[in-house]
């Protein structure tokens, strides 16, 4: 087990980020460039002492032994007994790889060109609804299901040529309902997302999805395709097996987006740039594998998250893109990281000496910065930040406006470290006409502490590709720092009890059973909710 004092040790006695920048050789020494991205970690409390304290810990974990296995198809899922493979979805230029004595590779080809065939007869007219071409594809998940292909269609809308796409994953009425009415139901393709095709969220909505498609077309189930690896309940639901994209228990909801769970993403960017997108996060992959850790990308963005979590006791790190179409990228790494990361015990099933995992949570600037930057800067609680920017825009006329962003980035990383003394307040201050007590008072609100991390990834544009790195990237940070923590990153049991309890719950909330049994917080809840309480 992995012991954190000296790290603590090294935190509490670290150097103001402004006086390690003085060293003329720091920004180098501490960013790293790959294939386009540039992460700078510069500015962090990070001392080359301490950064060979965290190298460190990749080699007491054994985090290349568990790296390679990963990549190997060996069970390092433990609990569960599963190879984690998500990475195979991606590696369509590489070798074999065996899972229980079988290569897995051909059938995950096979998938992949079973879903450019589909997608690209949707995209041309070849495949249509009852009522004509598809113009409308709504995509059916909860979890890895929704949040990767609803992320990937946002992030990649300059690319999108295709058909307009809908996600749902709410079992909230409101969800479905609001998409249902700018649809078509004669021309609309239905995704069902759902490994098992039990999941109730999903299945649900599709349930209500199809009898609305009923109302207007003799056979809605030939409207419907389903990512599913049961084939007996697609059947049993009316989907054609053709209509029907698998995958292997190697890969995991939140790791899924790579492949069937990508369709969404296919049909909306197209086959091309699809597999542009696989090619970014097989680059990360490749890198991952081959750079010395000092260099690595994962390895070292894992350290500065294990540095701030564990050795500087931050709770919280902010996602922080300086582009809204990753409005739903904090969303889409808070999943990757608290649901793989958010544990308590170790792989031996001990409890652990330590926190797990960071809490994970963020949004677009520059909104952000008029809503919770203030906290952020202000605030009592440290909270690094991760900023994303990308040099060009999508729109050249625009440039200026792009320029504005990332004049506003760089801003709020230097403010950060930076800060604000007491001296330049009370000129402040004394610039508005304060003299005296009240001038110091005035003052002390517009000191900024300084001193807070943020690292940042900067990039020339977001295409397909640069998508695909940045994804992978974050995947394997939450895998080094799963490893180093001596967890296994790759189960979710925490979701299972809530799920259970609310199948058994349903048929009291519907009052087909009494409350008898129940807590009483609960059955007062429910009483108030069927009416009988207020």
């Amino acid at each position: 087990m992995i012991n954190f004092n000296a790290l603590k040790t090294r935190a509490a006695a670290a150097k103001p980020i402004v006086a390690q920048l003085e060293d003329s050789k720091r920004v180098p020494d501490f960013s790293i460039v790959q294939d386009g991205l540039l992460f700078d970690y510069s500015k962090t409390t990070i001392d080359r002492d301490s950064r060979d304290l965290l190298l460190g810990l990749l080699e007491t974990a054994g985090v290349a032994a568990k790296r390679d296995a990963m990549f190997g198809g060996t069970a390092i899922n433990e609990t569960e007994g599963r190879a984690v493979l998500h990475t195979a979805l991606r590696n369509l230029n590489a070798g074999p790889i065996v899972v229980d004595g079988e290569d897995i590779m051909p059938s995950i080809l096979e998938t992949l060109a079973a879903m450019e065939a589909f997608a690209a007869d949707v995209r041309t007219g070849a495949y249509q609804g009852q009522g004509g071409t598809i113009t409308d594809v709504i995509n059916i998940g909860i979890g890895g299901s929704d949040l990767g292909p609803v992320m990937a269609v946002r992030a990649l809308s300059p690319y999108h040529d295709g058909p307009r796409c809908h996600f749902v994953s709410n079992i909230d009425p409101g969800d479905v309902a609001e998409v249902l009415k700018n649809c078509d139901p004669t021309r609309t393709l239905v995704i069902v997302a759902s490994k098992t095709f039990t999941t109730i969220e999903t299945m649900t909505n599709a349930r209500t999805v199809r009898e609305w498609m009923a109302k207007s077309v003799s056979d809605p189930a030939a409207q419907f395709a389903a990512i599913s690896s049961d084939l007996d309940k697609t059947a049993e639901f009316g989907i054609a097996a053709e209509r029907v994209f698998g995958f292997g228990n190697y890969v995991g909801g939140r790791y899924s987006v790579w492949g069937p769970i990508g369709l969404s993403v296919m049909l909306a960017v197209g086959a091309a740039h699809f597999r542009d997108f696989l090619a970014g996060g097989a680059a990360m992959d490749q890198h991952f594998r081959d750079a010395p850790w000092q260099e690595n990308l994962p390895a070292m963005l894992a350290l500065v998250g294990l540095w701030h979590s564990h050795a500087c006791d931050y709770a919280t790190r902010a996602v922080l893109p300086y582009d809204n179409r990753l409005g739903r990228l904090p969303a889409y790494f808070q999943q990757l990281e608290m649901e793989s990361n958010g544990k308590g015990v170790s792989m031996d099933g001990a409890p652990l000496p330590f926190h797990s995992g960071a809490v994970v949570w963020g949004e677009p600037g520059t909104n952000g910065q008029h809503a919770f930057y203030q906290l952020i800067h202000q605030g009592t609680r440290v909270i690094p930040c991760e900023f994303m920017i990308a040099a060009r825009a999508h729109e050249p006329d625009l440039q200026y406006q792009q320029e504005l962003l990332i004049a506003n980035c760089l801003a709020q990383s230097k403010a950060l470290m930076e800060g604000r003394g007491m001296d330049v307040a009370r000129k402040i201050a004394a610039s508005k006409g304060f003299t005296g007590d009240e001038c110091e008072r005035q003052a002390s609100h517009r000191v900024f502490q300084g001193n807070r991390p943020s690292v940042t990834l900067a990039y020339e544009m977001m295409t397909p590709f640069v998508l695909g790195q940045i994804i992978a990237l974050y995947e394997h940070r939450v895998f080094v720092e799963g490893v180093v923590l001596g967890i296994n990153s790759f189960d979710q049991w925490g979701v299972e009890l809530g799920k259970e309890l609310a199948t058994g719950l349903e048929p009291v909330v519907t009052g087909r059973q009494s409350t008898d049994g129940q807590d009483a917080s609960t059955t007062a809840l429910v009483d108030f909710l069927r009416g009988k309480g207020a």
